[in-house]
């Protein structure tokens, strides 16, 4: 086991998982991973130090996950999906396959992201100021986000509101609302 790994009890890690991977970023140099108790961690799998997630952690095959991290317990993240970095994930949190959170994303507690969301940062790609507005979408507690739905930046999905599969979020939506479309 590595220095930089702090792992609770009775944790599976397959043997193909890679934990504590150092980022390049010159800020992270000695930084930690923390795993609580009882997590799977399935082939493939890659987490970054710098990162920490609660118990009862699960993957699936080939997931990613970057550093400054802070991940709630029972999170579960599903084959192919990727979480970058600076992200804040809450508990209970459901992220299925083909998923992209992008960097400084929120996902509050007991949300549910479908297969194939996307999730975007960056309001102006390309401005050589875009660092300093980036922001992820804010999805808050208990949202369901249907199958393959984008989110763009600084977007805010309401409490318990559900947007259906395929749409593109360009507004806030409300608190206990049904969206769907463009």
């Amino acid at each position: 086991m590595k220095k930089n790994i702090i792992l609770g009890k009775n944790c599976k890690i397959d043997k193909t998982a890679k934990l504590g991977i150092i980022s390049g970023r010159s800020t992270l140099k000695g930084a930690l991973l923390v795993i609580g108790e009882k997590a799977i961690v399935r082939s493939g799998t890659v987490v970054y130090a710098g990162t920490r997630i609660g118990k009862n952690l699960q993957t699936g095959h080939n997931v990613v996950i970057r550093e400054e991290n802070e991940i709630g317990d029972n999170f579960q993240i599903w084959s192919n999906s990727v979480i970058d970095y600076g992200c804040k994930i809450g508990a209970n949190v459901k992220i299925h396959s083909n998923c992209y959170i992008a960097q400084y994303t929120i996902i509050e507690d007991n949300a549910f992201l479908a297969p194939g969301v996307i999730t975007a940062n960056d309001p102006h790609p390309g401005c050589k100021y875009s660092k300093k507005c980036m922001r992820g979408p804010t999805v808050k507690k208990g949202a369901q986000i249907g199958c393959n739905v984008t989110i763009l930046p600084l977007i805010t999905i309401g409490e318990n509101s559900l947007i259906g599969a395929g749409s593109v979020v360009t507004k806030d939506i409300p608190a206990n609302s049904v969206a769907y479309g463009n």
